[in-house]
């Protein structure tokens, strides 16, 4: 499965963004999805995650609360929504393809990744 995403830009804090990562391929809907962001001189970290079906869903500590996922088969699109932005977030986003039908948050578990999308939140 190949994998795009977009959707990033900058937005002051506080705003709101919303990424998309577009899937290729029949058997996205068999495949658990997560976001993952990367700050500059940091490590990949886990955003969120979806289920195949959409039913069951989990974001980390840092945006719960704030970041919702969630994913439509029908379009073959996996989507986050990024409310009440901080400086903190800024970050390239990452979409990414799990082994297997649910997700993850070790990025070891994933075998499909988009390119990223840059989010930047001003002070």
């Amino acid at each position: 499965v190949q994998l795009q995403a977009s959707g990033g830009g900058l937005v002051q804090a506080g705003g709101s963004l919303r990424l998309s990562c577009a899937a290729s391929g029949r058997t996205f809907s068999s495949y658990g999805m997560g976001w993952f962001r990367q700050a500059p001189g940091k490590e990949r970290e886990f955003v969120a995650g979806i289920n195949w079906s959409g039913g069951s869903t989990y974001s980390s500590d840092p945006v719960k609360g704030r970041f919702t996922i969630s994913r439509d088969n029908a379009k073959n699109t996996v989507d986050l929504q990024m409310n009440s932005l901080k400086p903190e977030d800024t970050a390239n986003y990452y979409c990414a393809a799990a082994r297997g039908s649910y997700y993850y948050t070790e990025s070891m578990w994933y075998d499909y990744w988009g390119q990223g999308t840059l989010v930047t939140v001003s002070s």
